[in-house]
């Protein structure tokens, strides 16, 4: 069966909305059962999915899911934005710009974006909406800048495109910071411009943020610490070598746990059944699209596709530019229309080949990766942060998409420069 035919079947069952996992399990039998000679029968396939997710590093997955639905249980977001609150929020666009803030210290914690829109955003768009900013721009600067939660590590996606490219994730998640900071500084320029252009309640952010300023600074930061401690230890045990990435992500449950039902006392032991079956609820899914992925991605290289498709491209885009705008291109429309985990599964052993072929760094191209798709985690029709901050505010997500758009473009110049400045993700690395 011809590799085009496979990928048209594929696209069709989206179309019709297969879930994703089933259309993936549909095309990796296909070329079996209609060619009995073909080395990925029904059973490669079967014994693909299990092996594949018989992997170390991809028990951070669910340990990284269960610690962010503890935080956000526990109340750590509203705690990190108290803070960065104070010191910010008497500025221009301060309050906005605390919100940028928070998504990337609490992206640093879940390592998801969709965790971080949910746990940031239910605490702070009813702060910036009471404060007097439009329900729109609230809703879509925290469903953008959730992006940030897969870009600064610890990252989701990092793992996923380690485990593809057989790149250190430990090396990619050092380089996800330099990107991920001028994504969020970028959204904090687009803020101020915003609120210089349409302006503020001043009474109302004066009543806000006075609340915070009477309690004090050592008060709030006594408050707040145990929760900006917590990027800190994760972080700090995969960087000083203490623990790989899997360690620090159970690690990252335990210390969630604690501090939320000793010391901030925001959940009770009968809450943890609760928490854990959400937990189950969120990975199950991703969990089946795995599977599947790793057995399709499998099923491509014996038929060599990314071979195929590696030589296509390289002879018909000799310059190295071009080829990472179109690539780039691809991406953009692949993370408007495929959820992050199976894009990052099926793609990497076919672009990764191609860039490497024109010298491009695993490691830096897995950033492109990553910020490309998440770009599609707030651009219609899949953009799953769109589909969490409407639900969050009954706001159609077309409306939210159309306030979102000129956070997109600086998403977007950040893309650029981080694609054409590789010192950008690699400088930490050495």
């Amino acid at each position: 069966m011809s590799s085009v035919v496979i990928f048209i079947i594929f696209v069709i069952c989206l179309v019709i909305a297969i879930p994703v996992s089933i259309s993936l399990g549909i095309v990796s039998v296909l070329p079996g059962a209609f060619d009995p000679s073909f080395t990925a029968s029904g059973t490669y396939v079967i014994r693909s999915m299990l092996g594949g997710l018989d992997s170390f590093p991809l028990l951070a997955v669910p340990m990284f899911v269960l610690s962010g639905i503890i935080m956000a249980r526990g109340g750590i977001s509203r705690k990190l934005f108290d803070v960065f609150a104070y010191f910010m929020g008497k500025r221009t666009a301060g309050m906005p710009c605390a919100v940028v803030v928070t998504c990337l210290f609490y992206g640093a914690i879940s390592g998801s974006g969709p965790a971080t829109v949910a746990a940031v955003g239910s605490m702070t768009i009813p702060i910036l909406v009471e404060m007097g900013y439009d329900k729109k721009f609230s809703t879509a600067i925290v469903a953008v800048a959730g992006g940030l939660g897969v870009i600064i590590p610890p990252s989701i996606p990092f793992i996923m495109y380690g485990m593809a490219s057989g790149a250190s994730v430990s090396d990619l998640f050092i380089a996800g910071i330099i990107p991920g900071l001028l994504i969020g500084g970028l959204l904090m320029v687009y803020a101020f411009y915003y609120c210089k252009k349409n302006g503020e309640d001043q009474q109302k952010k004066e009543a806000m943020v006075g609340e915070l300023h009477a309690k004090g600074f050592l008060r709030v930061l006594k408050e707040s610490a145990f929760a900006l401690l917590s990027p800190v230890i994760i972080l700090g045990c995969i960087y000083t070598g203490i623990a790989s990435p899997t360690e620090a992500a159970v690690i990252s449950v335990f210390y969630a746990l604690i501090i939320s039902l000793f010391v901030y006392r925001s959940i009770k032991v009968k809450d943890i059944w609760g928490i854990l079956v959400e937990s189950i609820r969120t990975y199950a899914p991703i969990l089946f699209i795995l599977a599947a992925s790793i057995a399709f991605s499998r099923v491509l290289t014996l038929m060599q596709v990314p071979q195929a498709i590696s030589a296509w491209i390289l002879s018909h885009f000799t310059s190295k530019i071009v080829l990472l705008l179109v690539i780039n291109v691809f991406l953009l429309i692949v993370g408007m229309v495929m959820d992050t985990t199976p894009a990052i599964l099926i793609l990497t052993p076919i672009l990764l080949p191609i860039v490497q072929a024109v010298g491009v760094d695993p490691i830096h191209f897995g950033i492109i990766m990553v910020v490309n798709l998440a770009i599609g985690f707030v651009t219609p029709p899949i953009g799953v942060n769109l589909f969490v901050a409407s639900s969050l505010t009954d706001i159609p997500l077309m409306d939210i998409a159309r306030k979102a758009m000129p956070m997109i473009v600086y998403f977007l110049i950040a893309l650029i420069v981080i694609t054409f400045v590789p010192a950008l993700s690699l400088a930490l690395l050495g």
